[in-house]
């Protein structure tokens, strides 16, 4: 059978601060993302599965991602945990994502790659993750780029 690869889009809303940049991206501020990730595999080829012809389910993938990427970071701010104020900031607010790296859209992408990974079923492959933080800006994250399978 041949492989075939699937994308799903999400969106969400969220807040970042960029420490120590020289732009107007060390300030607090927010983006409307969009996410697409696409996941390769072989179509189900069991005549009796009703998942037949397909790599995965769509929900099954809207599952994975909302749980483990949407429902985390949807309305929240995220900051570097080496941020100023980041632990105070924290503790006064309820959605606060404290990351290990500094939160650009690259490293969040990267971040999103590899939680997805870890969550996809066996035989399904994650090929690539696309965050755009801007309608015109956008950091790709490619399996292929990355030595993955």
């Amino acid at each position: 059978m041949s492989k075939i690869r699937i994308t799903r889009e999400f969106s969400f809303e969220g807040a970042h601060a960029l420490e120590g940049y020289d732009g107007k991206c060390s300030h607090i501020h927010g983006h409307s993302y969009r996410l697409a990730v696409t996941v390769a595999g072989e179509p189900v080829a069991e005549e009796n599965s009703p998942k037949k012809g397909m790599v995965i389910d769509f929900t099954d993938l809207k599952r994975i991602v909302g749980e483990n990427i949407i429902d985390k970071f949807d309305h929240a701010l995220v900051m570097s945990r080496g941020a100023a104020l980041a632990d105070e900031i924290q503790k006064a607010y309820g959605n606060v994502v404290v990351v290990d790296f500094q939160p650009t859209s690259e490293m969040l992408a990267i971040h999103f790659a590899q939680i997805i990974s870890g969550k996809l079923p066996e035989g399904i492959s994650l090929f690539s993750v696309k965050l755009w933080e801007t309608e015109k800006s956008c950091a790709e994250w490619y399996a292929s780029d990355n030595n993955c399978r």
